[in-house]
């Protein structure tokens, strides 16, 4: 067998878009598709939004890259807007989101390290997470997929049931640095963690001198009607991982911190060749303009509500099929009584309906933010379709 010029790690569908326009995306082959996971979270305004788009445009043309050898008003400007909006002192920026969660895991231990307690490197994470597919990430998941052929990886973590608040307590020892946790799991199935656990995980941090650590690269940036999801618990993390929404398409991430959490990471302990260069800043200047707009995140949380409210209601006609809807604002879950990849197979393939599968049979609905009513009836509508001549495999 020839391999493929594109590495063949990717199970690629047929679908081959080349352009967009809002909520929706055209292949080359002309089919127009309703466009619900947004290039799984990422594409936060949609396609080709205007104000996105002239930004990159704008910017392209008078300076793309100089690298982080000299000053960078571009970055210190979106630096301190995030500040400004957040609970961070200080952010650095990436290229994606496992590199702002391998940022985190390091901000982590360096600040033990510059605490004199260097044994406490220990980040406790907890089953069906997923922050990344790189090697650090994938240490910090027990998923089996995720870590298959890749052994030795790297030690350093210990591994806890999500929402089971007793039991990643009993984890705590002398080397535990804090905790590494998703507000809501995405690829884990829309799981969402509950006030009390996610509380309690931060009142262990503060009685124990460790650090929270969370990573919302997925259920960030608005998603789930706050700029950011810890703000439903109402606690703050003392580092966090962002990325997806926050260029809206363009390769961007960052890692927040508060100055205390931060205090290891001094000249010379971390690096980006391309993180933070004047291109993606601009991206991120952009997105920032609209999502901080008044009444923004009111939209998407009343958008969201309105598509529970659709996804609920549609469920007792397709019972058989369907069973429950999980999340909040634009971060839903559809769970399945059978295989969600089948069925987002099926819709995609006859219905012209993205979505993205995720673990526990969920199908994970994450259209863009700037979505209005007529894109959710016509989501509701295909998703029905669907669900009226899908017959489920007969070992589903």
């Amino acid at each position: 067998m020839t391999i493929t010029p594109l590495m063949p790690v990717y199970p690629r569908c047929g679908v081959r878009p080349v352009r967009g326009e809002g909520a929706y995306l055209f292949g080359e082959d002309g089919q127009q598709y309703l466009d619900f996971a947004s290039g799984i979270a990422v594409n936060a305004l949609g396609h080709a939004h205007p104000h996105l788009t002239k930004a990159i445009a704008d910017q392209a043309a008078t300076l793309m890259h100089v690298s982080n050898l000299y000053g960078s008003p571009q970055g210190e400007h979106l630096a301190q807007r995030l500040v400004d909006n957040s609970f961070a002192d200080t952010v650095f920026f990436t290229n994606s989101g496992a590199e702002a969660v391998e940022c985190a895991i390091k901000t982590a231990r360096r600040y033990h390290f510059a605490n004199g307690n260097p044994e406490r490197h220990t980040l406790i994470t907890f089953d069906t997470a997923f922050h990344g597919r790189t090697l650090g990430a994938i240490s910090a998941t027990n998923q089996a997929k995720m870590r298959d052929g890749f052994e030795p990886l790297l030690p350093g973590f210990a591994y806890a049931k999500f929402n089971d608040l007793e039991g990643a307590l009993a984890l705590i020892d002398d080397n535990t640095a804090g905790f590494l946790v998703e507000p809501i799991q995405g690829e884990g199935g829309i799981r969402q963690a509950s006030p009390e656990f996610l509380q309690g995980l931060r009142k262990a941090c503060d009685e124990h001198g460790l650090l929270l650590v969370l990573d919302e690269v997925q259920c960030g940036y608005g998603r789930t009607g706050k700029f950011f999801a810890h703000e439903l618990y109402g606690i703050t993390p003392d580092i966090m991982s962002v990325a997806k929404g926050i260029g809206g398409g363009f390769p961007l991430g960052a890692c927040l911190a508060t100055e205390e959490a931060a205090k290891g990471m001094v000249a010379g302990t971390h690096g980006s060749t391309y993180g933070g260069n004047p291109l993606a800043m601009a991206a991120g200047e952009a997105i920032l303009d609209v999502i901080l707009e008044d009444g923004f995140l009111d939209h998407v949380a009343a958008m969201g509500d309105r598509l529970r409210q659709g996804l609920e209601q549609m469920i007792p006609n397709h019972d058989h099929l369907f069973d429950s809807v999980r999340g909040t604002g634009l971060m839903l879950g559809l769970k399945l009584k059978s295989d969600s990849r089948a069925f987002v197979a099926f819709a995609r393939d006859h219905h012209n309906l993205l979505l993205v599968s995720a673990g526990e049979n969920v199908i994970r609905i994450l259209p863009p933010l700037v979505i209005d009513e007529s894109h959710i009836a016509e989501c509701i509508d295909k998703l029905s379709t669907a669900a009226r001549v899908y017959v489920p495999a007969a070992d589903d």
